[in-house]
């Protein structure tokens, strides 16, 4: 398995705040936005992005951390070996990803993530 993105999550009820301030004044592009959540990064480099999300999507609650591998099944598996609880999937959603959450050792929510 590789990483290939990591993506900060940041819960927020106010989108605007994320727009005017990451793309009105530093300048990101809005790579997607599909009223939940919105997008900040490049369309240079895909590995300079922050979300802003009002709900994790499928009804799930903000993840602190999306982490988007190569191979979902062998992440799976290895979170299942360490013994680490799945709290949500794994899930084929309506956005085009197939995904589960975890908390890591921090207790931090990620949503790890493969694009179909």
């Amino acid at each position: 398995m590789k990483v290939k993105r990591i993506v900060a999550n940041i819960g927020t009820q106010d989108l605007s705040k994320a727009k005017h301030f990451y793309e009105d004044i530093l300048g990101l592009d809005q790579l997607m936005n599909m009223g939940f959540i919105a997008t900040y990064g490049t369309h240079e480099k895909m590995d300079i992005q922050i979300s802003f999300l009002s709900e994790g999507g499928s009804g799930t609650p903000v993840p602190d951390l999306s982490i988007e591998v190569d191979d979902l099944d062998s992440a799976l598996t290895r979170i299942k070996k360490a013994g680490i609880p799945i709290e949500y999937g794994p899930a084929i959603e309506p956005w085009g990803v197939r995904r589960f959450l975890v908390r890591d050792p921090f207790g931090k929510l990620v949503n790890i993530l493969i694009h179909l």
